[in-house]
């Protein structure tokens, strides 16, 4: 009998477990974010109507930040130069006198195997490339490409890739991929993606001196080994 009561007792327990996490599993798929649609330097409040992320009013700080658990991703709204990433993670987004300011993000939920990261640079560029984007500063960081030499110096484990993109002279994109766990004797090594949208910040006259329009000439892999980005994010 006493038996029998302690079965029923943990019975009633796990059923408690059960509905509180089914409880939780209905608020966090119906709170969660999926879209922040923006443009830059468009007033924070037409961000928020036209998103369906959880985003919180201007930030006193200057730099609004989140962590999605199923992620959210980014539609940059501009009718020339619009794209959209895959869902992030991590993203954020600065604000500059009440205005939409740069946004940085990770387009993905976790670090990512090297296939599956090529897979999300090369949409993007795509992307890119179909609304008007044009690579830039070519020479010195050449265009991530899904090649031999490309993977060797991935795969690598120490090897690290950025390249530089314009809108004109309206925006700028920097792209960087890179190992989560640096080592070379890794044999399952993940990569992070992180994608920076903003009004030019690196000068012009730097940036054209190597932009080519034949993407057939760029190099098939960097030049340089170390993982210091050459150049500064854009100012918050």
């Amino acid at each position: 009998m006493n038996f029998r009561r302690w079965i029923d007792g943990w019975r009633f327990i796990l059923l408690i477990v059960l509905a509180v996490t089914l409880l939780r599993w209905c608020i966090d798929s119906t709170l969660d974010d999926f879209e922040i649609s923006l443009n830059i330097n468009e007033p924070w409040e037409d961000m928020l109507q036209r998103s369906n992320a959880a985003i919180g009013p201007i930030p006193s700080g200057k730099v609004w930040s989140n962590k999605s658990r199923s992620g959210v991703c980014l539609r940059f709204n501009d009718p020339d130069y619009g794209f959209v990433t895959p869902l992030a993670r991590y993203f954020t987004i600065t604000s500059k006198n009440g205005r939409v300011g740069a946004v940085r993000l990770s387009p993905q939920i976790e670090p990512l195997p090297l296939d599956d990261a090529l897979k999300v640079v090369l949409g993007l560029h795509d992307q890119w490339r179909k609304k008007g984007w044009v690579a830039a500063k070519v020479l010195d960081d050449p265009v991530i490409a899904d090649t031999p030499e490309w993977r060797a110096w991935l795969r690598d484990g120490t090897g690290y890739a950025m390249s530089f993109w314009l809108a004109g002279d309206r925006y700028q994109l920097m792209l960087d991929l890179e190992p989560f766990n640096r080592s070379r004797h890794r044999t399952d090594q993940r990569y992070l993606i992180f994608v920076t949208l903003a009004e030019p910040w690196l000068p012009f006259e730097y940036a054209e001196h190597a932009r080519i329009k034949d993407h057939s000439i760029t190099p098939v892999f960097p030049s340089k080994s170390d993982g210091a980005p050459p150049c500064q994010l854009p100012p918050s």
